[in-house]
């Protein structure tokens, strides 16, 4: 597991509570509650209530879900892969094409889970899968990516941003799946009524703008374009 904190001032930003329990995927954030309490309204209604609470526990804790289950006081932060460096793309001779492919990489997927209550800030785990190829240019049967995670104030400006450095290693292959896990990104929160929707977590490669210029334009190249894959 990796774990960084993010100490920064979140925004007085003033938000309800909108459910018990949340949890983010790839693209955006989730929220989800039980029904309000309130006086009893006879055996009809304790026993919708009871199948209510038994249909919301059984789709929360799926025994296949990627990430745990964790209690929370209002919905996660909205959790997206930056478009511009969605995709690792290294030339070798600085030409853009399937000879010249050195290394390429795609993040292919996220799954997030947070947990918060009271004033306590937002703690946010993710799991997050990527695509890594290696070309006929490659100088090496090893190759260290490197991406990066920011927390921003939704849609203004970032709070805090780390890198992480995912070394791999071929083993003779073109092409790896490999899955990293992130535990302990800690998002404070300016009061009780913050909401986890205030905030974005944004995840990317470490790319030149030579490469966010490619990925802008929709180009794309695989390391192993027309061969089976591999993965790990």
């Amino acid at each position: 597991m990796r774990r960084f904190a993010i100490l920064a001032l979140a925004a007085l930003l003033t938000v309800a509570y909108a459910g018990e329990r949340a949890h983010a995927q790839y693209g955006g954030g989730g929220g989800g509650g039980g029904p309000m309490g309130g006086p009893a309204g006879g055996d009809d209604e304790d026993s919708a209530d009871a199948a209510k609470k038994k249909k919301r526990d059984d789709e929360w804790n799926q025994p296949t879900a990627p990430l745990p289950a964790l209690r929370n006081a209002g919905p996660c932060p909205y959790v997206k892969v930056l478009y511009d460096a969605a995709r690792y793309h290294e030339f070798g001779g600085g030409q853009e094409t399937s000879s010249a492919v050195a290394y390429t990489g795609e993040i292919q997927g996220i799954t997030a889970a947070c947990e918060y209550k009271d004033d306590q800030p937002i703690k946010v785990q993710m799991k997050l899968l990527f695509t890594l190829g290696k070309g006929p240019q490659a100088t090496g049967d090893a190759k260290t990516y490197r991406y990066w995670v920011a927390v921003t104030d939704r849609n203004k400006e970032v709070i805090d941003k780390k890198y992480f450095d995912l070394p791999v290693k071929f083993g003779g292959k073109d092409r790896l799946d490999v899955t990293d896990e992130l535990d302990g990104i800690v998002i404070p929160r300016a009061s009780a009524t913050t909401s986890g929707s205030n905030f974005e977590v944004l995840v990317g490669f470490d790319v030149t703008p030579e490469m966010a210029d490619f990925n802008r334009a929709g180009k794309r190249f695989r390391a192993n374009a027309g061969a089976a894959t591999t993965t790990q």
